[in-house]
């Protein structure tokens, strides 16, 4: 198995784990949250409140379901193409990248299972929109993609601007040792012309 295909396999468990997660969470909610409707963690900060979300991300733009499938549908593609075409660059941007796209397949399983998202975490503190654990996934995965162009993008682009000198005809031959190689005959010679 090559390193590539190691890596992919990585990613695809961070995605597979981040769906799973996400599901598991959604039906807790939907038995043992929607009867209650919403249970305080710490009251008027941190709540777990049951909402059936049929817009996108946080509630945005209601009642536009099959919109919002067919731009998760081709945003999940593009984002998994992507994936896989850089399977071995940073595992920072990687792992981002494979949060992102388990997020975005949670919450489609959600619209095409049951017609709405299920949310339930509810940070009352500063009345945030009530959001899910899919939700949350995508949110780390941007921002580890923001820290990743920060630190690494460039460097990474620097060193792929900066190839090592090899030689054109011959790429295993070192440019080093063959400029030593005219030096090393021209002493040959004086000693040859020495000697006679």
């Amino acid at each position: 198995m090559t390193k590539k295909n190691k890596h992919g396999i990585i990613w695809c468990g961070i995605i597979l784990a981040s769906i799973l997660l996400d599901q598991l969470t959604k039906q807790l909610a939907i038995k043992h949250l929607a009867p209650i409707d919403t249970y305080p963690i710490i009251k008027d900060v941190l709540h777990l409140t049951y909402v059936t979300n049929y817009g996108a991300a946080f509630g945005i733009l209601a009642d536009h379901r099959w919109i919002f499938l067919v731009i998760s549908t081709v945003a999940i593609v593009l984002l998994s193409c992507y994936l896989y075409y850089k399977r071995d660059a940073h595992p920072l941007l990687c792992t981002a990248l494979s949060l992102i796209i388990g997020g975005g397949i949670g919450n489609m399983i959600d619209r095409i299972v049951l017609g709405y998202v299920v949310d339930f975490v509810d940070f009352r503190l500063i009345h945030f929109a009530v959001f899910n654990t899919a939700d949350t996934f995508v949110c780390i995965g941007c921002a580890l993609i923001f820290l990743w162009l920060f630190l690494y993008a460039e460097f990474e682009d620097e060193k792929k601007g900066s190839p090592a000198k090899t030689n054109t005809v011959n790429p295993n031959i070192d440019t080093e040792k063959e400029t030593e190689k005219p030096s090393s005959a021209a002493a040959e010679e004086h000693d040859d012309a020495a000697d006679r």
